[in-house]
């Protein structure tokens, strides 16, 4: 019985870790790595037409955060025509449904703050059509830059959304 005793202590001792972890997190000043965090607490606000895209096109991650709600988070990049576009993948999947609330938030709204070398730009995510001229340039550099397994019929599909990172409107 005790053996029971200590392997519960031992669950109950990593599930707290965790949940005092997630909290942490979401007051946290951006994300970590895969963990989505609080608002972002540091970084100066410059214009949007000060930032220069095509210095991001070798970038691996950006962070932004949404306004509503002000979580912020890690994402790959890709750079097309003067253009900034995130990714959600795994929109079809269970384990996509249950973690992946983002995309669902930026339809809504799409505001969004973008944090690149402590500059914090304005921006709006505007979700990408399937059949956009762009998606196969995308797609393509997804699989250049990240060997990336996205296609064509996964975006048509839905199991992968892709976003603009937009200058917000005045």
């Amino acid at each position: 019985m005790s053996y029971l005793k200590w392997l519960m202590s031992i669950i109950s001792l990593l599930v707290l870790s965790f949940v005092l972890f997630l909290f942490y997190m979401s007051i946290h000043d951006g994300p970590i790595e895969i963990f989505a965090g609080g608002p972002f607490k540091s970084g100066e606000r410059v214009e949007s037409e000060q930032l220069d895209i095509a210095n991001l096109k070798d970038r691996v991650t950006i962070q932004f955060q949404m306004l509503q709600p002000a979580r912020s988070r890690t994402t790959w990049l890709v750079v097309h025509e003067d253009k900034i576009y995130t990714l959600s993948s795994y929109m079809n999947s269970k384990v996509g449904k249950i973690w992946k609330k983002w995309p669902a938030q930026a339809e809504k709204d799409g505001r969004a703050l973008l944090r690149i070398d402590q500059k914090i730009y304005e921006r709006q995510l505007i979700r990408i059509a399937a059949d956009d001229r762009a998606i196969p340039v995308i797609v393509a550099e997804l699989k250049r830059k990240y060997k990336a397994k996205t296609t064509i019929d996964d975006i048509v599909a839905n199991g992968t959304w892709i976003f603009e990172l937009a200058p917000r409107p005045q």
